[in-house]
């Protein structure tokens, strides 16, 4: 499981995670979580499965962020979650799944079986690990077993991965403002997240669903629901400007 992702509802979650536990120990089963997307987002990875009785779903496929159209889609049509990457199953069924889907990883890895939960590991991993192809899990095994799991989730999930995300999980004033600055004047300004340093002053009007974050060198404004978009922005920037603003 990522170390940075937000769960609101941890009962839930951890009923959802006992659930996968339990599959996991009966059935020769690897399991992502799905969390039941709120809304298309063309941010996230998506999981289809197999609209069958039960709480433990069949994947049938995986899909990686999709344009918005087919994000949509996805959203109406009731069988598609977003891959949270969250995953149970056990060590032996993954490290099969591995050896038979992703054998470059597996081999190299594999060498120092004999190393693993000794002092040695450690400088193994650093010596070795660099040489693995550098690819998803989703990618290395997830899209090619054939033993792949789901089970549909909500217990108040976000990757906090974009600004949007961020400000839907974070207090807000009474126009859906989160304004991070020392003084701050504004009129008519809604649903926007505003992060500015300490010693600098705020003067916003006719502002409605922005990102404005100034970070000292670089000073972003740019619409929330475009939000997908900022990644190309960066590149172009590191393409034009150089490694400073990579």
């Amino acid at each position: 499981a990522p170390s940075d992702h937000l769960i609101l509802d941890e009962a839930s979650f951890n009923h959802n995670l006992g659930v996968a536990l339990d599959y996991a120990d009966a059935h020769d089963a690897l399991i992502p979580l799905g969390i039941e997307p709120p809304r298309p987002s063309t941010g996230y990875g998506y999981i289809r499965f197999a609209p069958e009785e039960g709480k433990v779903k069949k994947v049938l496929q995986f899909t990686e962020k999709p344009p918005l159209e087919q994000a949509q889609a996805y959203l109406a049509s009731g069988d598609y979650l977003w891959n949270a990457g969250i995953f149970v199953w056990k060590a032996g069924r993954v490290l099969a799944a591995f050896e038979q889907h992703a054998q470059e990883i597996h081999r190299i890895l594999q060498a120092g079986a004999d190393l693993y939960n000794t002092e040695q590991e450690q400088a193994f991993i650093e010596e070795h690990y660099p040489a693995t192809p550098s690819i998803s899990v989703d990618y290395a095994i997830m899209e090619k077993a054939g033993n792949v799991y789901t089970i549909p989730s909500n217990f108040g999930w976000s990757d906090l991965g974009t600004w949007a995300s961020l400000h839907a999980n974070i207090p807000k004033d009474s126009y859906g403002n989160h304004i991070q600055a020392e003084n701050a004047l504004t009129e008519e300004v809604t649903n926007c997240l505003i992060r500015l340093p300490e010693d600098k002053l705020l003067v916003a009007r006719g502002l409605e669903d922005f990102i404005v974050v100034d970070e000292g060198d670089v000073l972003l404004i740019w619409p929330k629901d475009q939000e997908q978009a900022i990644k190309s922005m960066t590149q172009q920037l590191h393409q034009r400007f150089g490694e400073r603003y990579a």
